[in-house]
């Protein structure tokens, strides 16, 4: 029995496990979103499809989890002045945003589709308040957390996160059932538990963690930031509080001490198992039963609540200031519903605002517009990326330089600085306008031009050059223009950053003057250091590094000439075990 017991509980897990390992990097190897795989993933294994778990939502509010951890280290990076000084874009910037798209959505649902005032304000309600894991995934995985416009984003989702308490108590005043002196002592009570929360967190984690840190076992340490996490969140769940707040503002209090980055590392497997979790069962929620049945009224709800909610946030995002293309970037990230809409509307349910049909509809529309945003991001981010300004840029035309430099990220910008202090004229293009904005705000002047392209790089002076540096960090690229060069300037001496040691290989091969791996000197000289923290002389030092750039070298050579494996830079580590 007990071998049946543990076999069935193993056995979804492993069923998870799996479709989420193969969707996933096939979504990724497709150029698409991991959370899409997951929703992918979720939906093969729910009930809709091969049906190996019937109970979506009770996995689906177990992985909630995994958004309060995700809260808990966004608001371990926010120290408490901070967040103080965002307050005026969450409660300016996300006030605006979630006012307006509440009527812009409420007012849809009333004139377009007929639905009575009070269900009209849930369903829109309920679609304005955004994914929290999807956007913090999508603002985590392109590094965007910590920009201007990232911070914006977090800031409206805080705002989001809090608006869940006056809109639970607008349900129960809304409510055939409700009694307003009720509400109001819930209230009282929600306060009194956020201000525990507040008073625990600011003079209680630090003596506990230091308790804790004494003990000297890695394994009380983690359950000791385990319990932070899941205490605060029960805390606030226990009086009708967001779990994800709760966590938020215990990852605040902890952001100045010194134990934060023990506890986020400690944190941080089951935050990314647990969101991982979290999409695989939103995924599962889809009823495609309610869809087939349905499918028209959804389209049209799901078409309606995305453009009347996109209008406003683009509209928003300009009246704060944002560019076109950054309010375009936010839009894409904000056209979904999100997790705490199903709090919403199984509330509303219980408090007899809204039916069981209705709950099911929106819903599911909540659902399908988060399986849709990836998507959209992505045709947002082509549609940025065509649309681009190209003001105050000026495309590469009759250049003449004596180097022709092709990039100008931090590579191009560092291998530039020794020729500009000898006073060497470089022509310089790149097909960032970005970056090409951000040289000229420090002075140096760089033209748009795609260096793959034979009439940029005759536009660009490749001609007359003595010599061209091939800077980008695309190999395939790079493989291209030195093909072009080698054929339409063979007069000029090709210089190329090389990607990895393959691509090394394919460069020698192809004949270029000079190639460099992009992190080999920097590797050389931090070997180098190693040594010289350990106190070994300075004439060992340089010893050991000569020693090993000859058998790189060698090596090197070897691979070109077909004798040995390539890509095997791990090969460079067996001459020294040997030597052990």
């Amino acid at each position: 029995m007990a071998e049946a017991s543990l076999g069935q509980m193993i056995g979804p897990a492993v069923a998870l496990m799996g479709a989420a390992v193969v969707a996933v990097p096939l979504f990724r190897r497709f150029g698409l979103s991991s959370v899409l795989g997951y929703f992918a993933a979720g939906l093969l294994v729910g009930p809709s499809v091969l049906g190996l778990f019937a109970d979506a939502q009770s996995i689906l509010h177990f992985s909630e989890l995994g958004v309060v951890m995700f809260l808990f280290v966004i608001g371990l990076e926010l120290r408490p002045y901070k967040l103080w000084a965002m307050r005026g874009e969450i409660f300016g910037l996300g006030l605006a945003q979630v006012a307006l798209a509440t009527l812009a959505l409420s007012l849809t649902g009333a004139l377009i589709f007929g639905l009575s005032p009070p269900t009209a304000f849930v369903a829109g309600a309920g679609f304005v308040l955004s994914s929290t894991a999807v956007i913090m995934s999508v603002l985590q995985d392109r590094g965007e957390a910590s920009s201007g416009e990232g911070r914006k984003s977090i800031a409206i989702l805080l705002f989001e996160d809090l608006m869940i308490v006056p809109l639970l108590a607008v349900v129960a005043f809304m409510s055939p059932l409700s009694h307003g002196q009720m509400v109001w002592k819930d209230g009282l009570v929600a306060l009194a538990a956020l201000l525990l929360l507040l008073g625990v967190s600011r003079w209680g984690l630090n003596p506990f963690f230091a308790l804790l840190a004494r003990a000297r076992a890695r394994e009380v340490l983690t359950a000791g930031a385990l319990l932070v996490v899941l205490g605060a969140a029960l805390l606030m769940d226990a009086v009708g509080l967001s779990m994800a707040m709760g966590a938020f503002l215990a990852g605040v209090m902890l952001s100045s001490s010194s134990y934060r980055h023990q506890i986020e590392s400690d944190v941080e497997p089951f935050r990314g198992l647990l969101m991982g979790l979290f999409f695989l069962a939103v995924g599962m929620s889809l009823d495609l039963s309610v869809v087939a049945a349905e499918w028209q009224l959804l389209m049209a709800l799901l078409a309606a609540f995305t453009i009347a909610k996109g209008t406003v946030v683009y509209a928003v995002a300009r009246l704060f200031r944002s560019s076109s293309p950054q309010a375009l970037h936010r839009t894409s990230m904000f056209l979904q519903g999100g997790e705490f809409a199903f709090v919403l509307y199984a509330a509303a349910t219980s408090a007899g605002v809204i039916g069981e049909r209705e709950n099911a509809l929106f819903a599911t529309v909540v659902i399908l517009s988060m399986v849709l945003t990836p998507l959209l991001m992505i045709i947002a981010d082509r549609s940025i990326r065509t649309e681009a300004s190209m003001a105050g840029i000026d495309a590469a035309q009759n250049l003449a330089g004596r180097i022709l430099v092709i990039g100008f990220g931090r590579f191009g910008q560092i291998a530039s600085q020794a020729l500009l202090a000898k006073g060497v004229h470089l022509s310089v293009i790149d097909n960032n306008p970005d970056r090409i904005r951000e040289a000229a705000r420090y002075g140096f002047k760089v033209f748009f031009g795609d260096g793959a392209r034979l009439d940029t790089l005759r536009h660009s002076g490749a001609l007359d050059a003595d010599a061209i540096m091939v800077c980008i960090d695309d190999p395939k690229s790079a493989m291209q223009i030195v093909g072009l060069v080698h054929h339409e300037f063979p007069q000029a001496r090709l210089v190329v950053r090389s990607y990895d040691r393959d691509h090394a290989v394919e460069l020698i091969r192809a004949g270029v003057d000079y190639q460099i791996r992009e992190t080999v000197e920097s590797a050389y000289l931090m070997g180098a250091e190693g040594l010289r923290a350990l106190g070994f002389a300075e004439a060992d030092i340089a010893d050991a590094v000569a020693d090993i750039r000859r058998r790189d070298a060698e090596r090197l050579a070897e691979q070109v000439q077909g004798d040995a494996m390539s890509g095997l830079d791990h090969m460079l580590l067996q001459p020294i075990a040997e030597r052990r």
